[in-house]
């Protein structure tokens, strides 16, 4: 059997975009970055800096293109872009405010609680289907490029279900912790498994406040 060396993982999230601030969900769809969220780029670039990164894995929706762009002008890295790390997909909810769904599907929303993972939004997709596709593209990305440092710029909603699914979170001893926003988290691929190695790895918070990501 073929070995690979152990490929790692930093994960990001895009800055901040127009829907952001006024906290509609955008899912697939997409906003601009704001101007905050372009110096805020520009920013990480020199942060992650310091980092021995071998190239950009990037969503290809357009807030994480212009992250990544902005990000790289301080990097100068080999960038790839993979539609498998894409948001999740909010269907029908697209462009709508949580207060909006919670008022006006309710019902409809209560029924996610018990069963997170397998709730579908009106016509979107459930978090075991963004799981799933975001582990293929890390796994794909593991074997082009093995032993190598990736920084991975996607979304909320991926990240959350790659650190928070049990098979990544089996052997790692959370104690409470959850992931931080503006933070790096840094995983792991061999041995055909994604594995957690450090969970709000660097901080890169803004030096000004901002509104809640979404």
């Amino acid at each position: 059997m073929t070995h690979h060396p152990k490929t790692c993982f930093g994960l990001l999230r895009h800055t901040i975009t127009e829907w952001n601030q006024s906290r509609r969900i955008q899912g697939q769809s997409d906003s601009p970055l704001t101007l905050t969220g372009e110096e805020q780029a520009l920013r990480w670039g020199q942060l992650l800096s310091g980092n021995l990164w071998n190239r950009i894995l990037s969503s290809d929706l357009g807030r994480a293109q212009r992250t990544t762009e902005l990000i790289n002008q301080t990097l100068n890295l080999p960038v790839t872009l993979d539609s498998r790390l894409r948001e999740r997909d909010w269907g029908l909810w697209t462009g709508k405010t949580m207060a909006q769904i919670k008022t006006g599907s309710a019902d409809l929303w209560a029924k996610q609680m018990p069963s997170a993972w397998d709730f579908c939004p009106p016509g979107g997709e459930s978090f075991q289907s963004v799981w799933k596709r975001g582990l293929e593209a890390l796994t794909t990305a593991s074997i082009c490029w093995p032993g190598e440092n990736v920084l991975v710029v996607t979304h909320e909603g991926m990240m959350k279900s790659l650190i928070y699914h049990e098979s990544t979170l089996s052997n790692f001893p959370t104690d409470g912790q959850c992931l931080m926003p503006y933070h790096l988290h840094r995983l792991t691929f061999s041995s055909n498994r994604l594995a957690i190695e450090l969970l709000n790895f660097l901080d890169l918070s803004p030096v000004f406040p901002l509104s809640a990501p979404l």
